[in-house]
């Protein structure tokens, strides 16, 4: 049996409508590999990533991330943010 299409309303959003992510950074600010459970999340709003990031933080510094940064799109929201007490 075939199903139609979903409609147009139901596609996945864009790159272009996902700009918030976070850059992951040692103490010096080098940019730190994250597994790929982290790597590549893309967010539809600020408040979106700020959650994520508030939910994952332990689990981010255990990975080696010493601080984030938030960037929308290219340019810097803040940051960068300590993951430490």
């Amino acid at each position: 049996m075939n199903l139609p299409d979903p409609p147009p309303s139901f596609r996945p959003p864009v790159k272009e409508e996902r700009p918030w992510i976070w850059r992951f950074e040692d103490a010096e600010g080098a940019s730190v590999q994250v597994p790929a459970e982290f790597a590549g999340q893309e967010f539809l709003s600020q408040a979106d990533a700020e959650s994520w990031v508030g939910e994952t933080w332990a689990e981010l510094a255990e990975a080696g991330v010493d601080q984030v940064t938030l960037l929308e799109h290219d340019r810097v929201v803040y940051g960068p943010m300590s993951l430490h007490p």
